[in-house]
């Protein structure tokens, strides 16, 4: 057996090693505010009022620490959203087309899309372009074509309809049927959608 050692007085740390107090945040500047903005983009595709708006809250978290008041940086958050524009790293035109292809290859309907782009803060022209470029692209042969292909993949990725058990289809009929009504498809096109066929 080892001999018991006396207990060694534990040192007390240097200064150095001790945690000092909090840092206070520095200050918000346009630089930081550049760097900010450029950083978020690298990560999102946003628009305009997106950026503003994440711009925005890092101000208030950051005035918030140093006892600042935020509005007195609206000239600064204003000044850096337009630099972004100008320099074509935001476009809500482009943001638009892009993200309303998404929307629609996820089953989502015109209103759908349009109250989808409206909370992202584009610009009514923005979507009105969007949509507009969209029908253009669509066959002339079926004027609802990219109504009727929403539906589609809205009840294909929820399981609706002629995507269901075949011995399951009528008794969720009307489940189906709803689904798609709040989803913001028509009432015909939602009964053609759940009545038709399975394509694949």
């Amino acid at each position: 057996m080892r001999p018991d050692r006396a207990a060694r007085p534990v040192a007390a740390r240097p200064e150095a090693a001790r945690p000092e107090a909090a840092r206070p945040a520095p200050p918000v500047t346009a630089a930081w505010l550049e760097r900010a903005a450029l950083h978020y983009l690298e990560r999102y595709s946003a628009s305009v009022e997106m950026l503003r708006r994440t711009l925005r809250r890092r101000v208030e978290k950051r005035a918030r620490a140093r006892g600042e008041d935020a509005g007195a940086f609206a000239e600064m958050i204003e000044a850096t959203t337009a630099r972004a524009v100008s320099a074509g790293l935001v476009d809500d035109a482009r943001f638009a087309t892009a993200r309303l292809a998404t929307l629609r290859r996820r089953g989502t309907s015109t209103r759908g899309a349009l109250a989808k782009l409206s909370a992202k803060g584009v610009l009514p022209d923005a979507v009105a372009t969007a949509m507009a470029a969209e029908r253009a692209a669509a066959p002339e042969a079926e004027a609802d074509a990219i109504e009727t292909a929403a539906a589609r993949a809205y009840a294909k990725r929820r399981r609706l309809g002629p995507f269901r058990r075949p011995d399951l289809r009528a008794l969720h009929r009307e489940r189906d049927l709803a689904a798609l009504a709040r989803a913001g498809f028509g009432y015909d096109l939602a009964r053609r959608t759940v009545d038709g066929q399975d394509e694949a």
